[in-house]
């Protein structure tokens, strides 16, 4: 059975197909006959590929009109089974590590799924409806944004090279306006995201950009040349997803238990990590550029895991653990409070000898 946003998404694809391949202009009656759905429909959906940047449209009179001269830009390219089943996967953890709606995203899987043997069609279509979602019923407030207009811009500034103005709002300084020039995009599966790194007007130097962040993005006409100095592979080599820091690397070394030690193995965490294997679990450390993304990760593996180096770094994860048992009532090591004393087991909290 197929879900609203999957009709949704076959009907833009369709639209997309009409205004570019058949021909340029369309009446929104004959659109809506052709996608058996009501007019209104169909105006929501030919507002929405014009704002998104994925159709370049204008409503004249009772038709709507490709811009003229509009260059819809598509890439071709052919691959191997092998090619295709790897892009496709990994188009899937991208979309999966979503939380806003991006049809550029979807489209795309769309696409590849499309380009698949018919055996193998079914099955996937079924995976990526699972990647859609809809949120129309949903009051205004709750509905997530829809970032596809703005991740064109950026791809688009990226690929071709042209500075970008952009409106972001940050945690830390509030909202304001820059240009940028997008040297480098890269997604981080911890923070479910996918970050811009380059130049900032604002700021004269390298800056990295959340997409979810960006409240506004235009395409200049300026283009810009990324600095021959400008290393990407190298500046994310001491990241830990994608905060590199402007400081040296640091050391950070962790002591695993046994129980999560094969876990920890499985993963290559870190392209400078190195791990030895000690008589009650095992030993990782690498150099990381900013503890921002990884503290967090560090956290996650509970009591299993031990900051050994950098000392600052072990006593915020200390802080935290008194924080912890403040939250829960717990009064001091060994000891749960009398609010629920069969919560927790005292041996998770004996004293090392």
């Amino acid at each position: 059975m197929k879900t609203d946003s999957f009709k949704k998404l076959e009907r833009l694809l369709l639209i997309m197909k009409m205004f570019s391949v058949e021909k340029p202009e369309w009446r929104a009656k004959d659109i809506a006959a052709r996608l058996d759905v009501n007019e209104d429909t169909v105006y929501e959906y030919l507002k929405e590929l014009s704002h998104s940047g994925l159709l370049p449209l204008y409503p004249e009179r009772h038709v709507w009109k490709l811009v003229e001269g509009a260059v819809i830009p598509r890439l071709t390219i052919s691959l191997s089974y092998a090619e295709a089943g790897g892009l496709y996967l990994a188009g899937r953890l991208l979309a999966q590590i979503q939380d806003e709606q991006n049809w550029h995203i979807s489209m795309a899987l769309k696409k590849l799924v499309d380009a698949l043997p018919p055996t193998l069609q079914e099955q996937q279509n079924e995976l990526l409806r699972l990647l859609l979602f809809s949120d129309d019923d949903l009051p205004q407030a709750e509905r997530q944004r829809d970032l596809s207009q703005i991740f064109q811009v950026l791809t688009s500034g990226w690929i071709t090279r042209h500075r970008l103005r952009i409106l972001y709002q940050s945690p830390k300084y509030g909202e304001f306006e820059c240009f940028f020039d997008p040297y480098l995009l890269e997604p981080s599966a911890i923070g479910r995201t996918i970050y811009a790194i380059g130049f900032s007007s604002l700021a004269k130097d390298l800056r990295t950009f959340k997409l979810e962040r960006i409240q506004k993005a235009e395409l200049m006409n300026t283009s810009f040349a990324v600095p021959a100095d400008f290393n990407g592979p190298a500046l994310l080599r001491h990241a830990w997803g994608v905060m590199y820091g402007d400081e040296e690397p640091v050391k950070v070394r962790l002591r695993f238990h046994s129980t999560v030690t094969k876990r920890v193995r499985e993963t290559r965490w870190h392209p400078t990590q190195v791990l030895q294997l000690t008589r009650d679990g095992c030993e990782w450390s690498a150099e990381i550029g900013d503890m921002t993304e990884i503290e967090p990760w560090i956290r996650g593996w509970g009591a299993d895991c031990e900051v050994l180096e950098p000392i600052a770094l072990r006593e915020r994860v200390i802080q935290h653990v008194r924080r912890f048992m403040a939250l829960y009532q717990i009064d001091q090591p060994g000891q749960p409070s009398a609010h629920n004393p069969r919560v927790f087991d005292r041996r998770l909290f004996r004293k090392e000898k």
